[in-house]
């Protein structure tokens, strides 16, 4: 019977935990619907649970305390989402509570669980039952009430998780959202893999993935659904679109309830976390950029994270209908720590796309560092910062090439060891003008406004397609047409791609193309994308049609018109 834990067993938990948790985020993103039907609880839990893992993997002799507060600092710097900043909050509240102790038995370790519990309700402006909340109080409970009478610390934590499961299950009927898409918590699912990694650990077992069960047809009826379907849901119904965390170092004594009230105002879904010399928040707004200039009255503004939740939402839905692979989100391995490059150089570049051709094309052109990411792929404030870091340059200019990472982009110039300059393209084919104007011995304003007038003198024409039914800006969308966008506008949605060109030629021809390049992606065979430009080439008899493969996910085609 082991009564006691000691630093080198909490840490070996916490790994486990982090282990557990990449191998199972699958299952929990296929739950995820609330508070948003975005389907990323698992990987944001896992991204949460990974920073940790990463610092503990560095140290091997760490007493509890350390190994506690290591945890929660990580957690808090690293967490991810709703569901990750609440982990954070939930280890921030027990490393607390362990502070000081040499080695914690069941009793102790129980209170600090309930401690984290209620650091997370304190955090959570509005706590809805029925979510990763609910379910870590009754495992805390569980735990202390067994811990009153018994000492077995593997029994507690035996206690803890069944009772975790038992209110897992009932969250489908507490919470309406889960009610009408037929599944569990999501973040209730992710914590309960945690408790039961703990526990393996302690049991000296490998924690065994969630999978789904096999059952009977009659079974079946009678539990909730193992996948949320995202195409029941629309994204419309997503109030507040953009999933907005950040980390804010301390300046003033400014109260943080005026900021939580005023976040209230403005978003949903606000947790804060609190760290000695830092806070971490969490809302879903349509304002990301008050947001953070309000955060900067309350100190100075380290890490930034926005991602367009609705355009999150869509990608599953399609996805669900169509049975393709998910996006699966890659761990940041942080800013925080890298070292930046030396200066070789006066100038540097750094651009966002996907896509192996785009990629190429743009280290063709000279850009020093590329950015995986775009349409529904927004990279980190950190994965840019990265990559500015790397970059050997006294100057670098960043070229976003999407006006959700906008934003992001920006955030990197007070974070930055090097000057950042943040051209506004919000498209790839911008992003590419641009840097064909790269000089570099020009002054640095002269490169400012080339890189500008060539990104505005591009017109350009996104092909993707309509992932359901709809009207928008005056036009009737059905499912699976071709929706073609004109410099960010909607032109029309089209049955065939050769229509789509035909109709849009009428609005081109008034900018007298001189230069069309075809940028043609994934979806699109070489043949395809020679027949486009056979089309253009009629259409436009006086321009020179060029065509490059780029790779890109969600657009058929970019093509830029000049």
């Amino acid at each position: 019977m082991r009564e006691t834990i000691d630093g080198a067993v909490f840490r070996a938990m916490v790994l486990c935990a982090a282990d557990a948790l990449e191998r199972s985020k699958q299952v929990v993103n296929e739950l995820n619907v609330f508070p948003v039907p975005d389907g990323d609880t698992g990987t944001n839990m896992s991204l949460t649970m990974g920073s940790a893992a990463a610092e503990l993997r560095k140290k091997n002799e760490l007493s509890l305390t350390e190994a506690a507060d290591i945890t929660a600092s990580a957690l808090l710097r690293g967490a991810r989402g709703n569901s990750g900043v609440i982990l954070s909050l939930l280890f921030r509240g027990l490393a607390k509570s362990l502070k000081g102790k040499v080695k914690a038995d069941a009793r102790q370790f129980a209170a600090a669980m309930a401690d984290g519990v209620d650091a997370a309700y304190r955090a959570v402006m509005k706590p809805t039952e029925g979510t990763i909340l609910t379910v870590s109080r009754m495992a805390a409970k569980s735990a202390r009430e067994f811990a009153e009478a018994g000492s077995d610390f593997e029994l507690m934590l035996v206690c803890a998780l069944e009772s975790a499961k038992d209110a897992l299950e009932k969250t489908i009927e507490q919470n309406p959202v889960l009610k009408r898409a037929g599944v569990i918590d999501a973040g209730g699912q992710g914590y309960v893999i945690i408790l039961d990694a703990m526990l393996a650990s302690l049991q000296g077992r490998a924690a065994a993935p969630v999978t789904p069960e096999v059952v009977t047809a009659a079974e079946e009826s009678a539990r909730p659904r193992e996948k949320a379907d995202f195409s029941s849901f629309s994204s419309a119904e997503i109030a507040y679109a953009f999933d907005t965390v950040f980390i804010v170092r301390r300046g003033g004594s400014r109260p943080l309830e005026l900021f939580r009230i005023y976040l209230e105002s403005i978003g949903d879904s606000v947790v804060i976390g609190e760290d000695d010399d830092s806070f971490k928040v969490h809302v879903h707004t349509n304002q990301p950029g008050f947001v953070l200039t309000e955060a900067q009255n309350y100190g100075v503004l380290e890490v930034c994270k926005i991602e367009n939740m609705r355009f999150q939402h869509d990608t599953l839905a399609d996805t669900a209908r169509d049975g393709l692979e998910t996006f699966d989100a890659q761990p940041d391995a942080g800013a925080e720590g890298v070292k930046a490059a030396p200066p070789e150089k006066k100038y540097g570049c750094v651009a966002v796309c996907a896509g192996d051709g785009m990629e190429a094309l743009f280290r063709e052109l000279g850009t020093d560092g590329v950015v995986k990411g775009g349409q529904t792929m927004n990279p980190s404030t950190e994965d840019i910062l990265r990559e500015i870091e790397g970059t050997p340059a006294e100057t670098v200019f960043v070229f976003p090439n999407n006006k959700n990472i906008l934003m992001a982009a920006q955030q990197c110039a007070p974070l930055s060891s090097k000057k950042v300059i943040v051209i506004p393209t919000k498209n790839v084919p911008q992003g590419v003008a641009a840097m064909l104007c790269m000089d570099p011995y020009a002054e640095e304003e002269e490169l400012r406004a080339a890189f500008t007038e060539a990104m505005d003198k591009v017109h350009t024409v996104l092909v993707t397609y309509a992932s359901r039914d709809s009207a928008f800006d005056g036009h009737d969308i059905k499912a699976n047409e071709y929706l073609a966008l004109l410099d960010g506008g909607l032109a029309g949605s089209y049955t065939d791609v050769h229509a789509l060109l035909h109709s849009l030629s009428v609005p081109l021809l008034q900018y007298r193309p001189e230069f069309l390049t075809v940028f043609y992606g994934a979806d699109v065979s070489p043949e395809q994308a020679g027949q486009t430009a056979e089309d253009l080439r009629g259409l436009f008899p006086g321009a020179e049609v060029n065509i490059v493969c780029g790779g890109q996910p969600v657009y058929y085609y970019m093509i830029s018109v000049e």
